[in-house]
């Protein structure tokens, strides 16, 4: 005799919030709004020359706030880990409005943590394979593009190898007004 049981759980909630024990992850969204910054760099023959550079203020969103079509936005995901730990994976569910900037996935660094990123339609998939003690941060960039009203569900943190190892960021509800 052989039996199959199956469990599908959902909410009803109208915002869900953050969870986890030893594995949090938070996620912050930033509009980046272009500043005009020039600065001074040698030529080719040694001149002084001036050039622009890109640069961005960081202007903190919160839950509901309304960006226009085509601003950039960076998500920083926050991880604070109570232990060592090897092959996490963090998944961040976009808001169907947003796609990523990037289109290649590949290798990243940054906020003293290595990562492999991997762009995907409906979330980015950012693969740790060392997390240790302590706090780091992991991001990347989307860009608004379908105005609407959008919800992107929480970032989930999960062990690869070990399923008990998890926890989430709180959901995130954004507004993408047409320019």
């Amino acid at each position: 005799l052989y039996a199959n049981v199956y469990l599908t759980v959902f909410s009803k909630e109208k915002f869900l919030r953050k969870a986890g024990l030893e594995v949090k992850v938070d996620r912050t969204l930033y509009k980046l709004v272009p500043v005009k910054a020039v600065e001074d760099v040698a030529g080719s023959r040694g001149q002084a020359l001036r050039q622009r550079r890109e640069k961005y203020e960081r202007k903190k969103l919160e839950v509901g706030d309304t960006v226009r079509s085509g601003d950039l936005i960076e998500v920083e995901l926050s991880v604070e880990s109570k232990n060592d730990y090897s092959y996490l994976v963090f998944e961040d569910w976009k808001a169907a409005g947003l796609e990523a900037v990037e289109l290649r996935s590949g290798n990243s660094y940054g906020g003293g943590l290595s990562s492999f990123v991997e762009y995907r339609d409906e979330k980015v998939a950012l693969f740790v394979r060392t997390l240790p003690r302590g706090r780091h941060n992991l991001s990347y960039r989307l860009r608004a593009e379908i105005p609407g009203r959008f919800s992107a569900l929480p970032t989930r943190a999960e062990g690869m190898y070990a399923p008990e190892l998890r926890g989430n960021s709180d959901e995130m509800k954004i507004v993408v007004q047409d320019q």
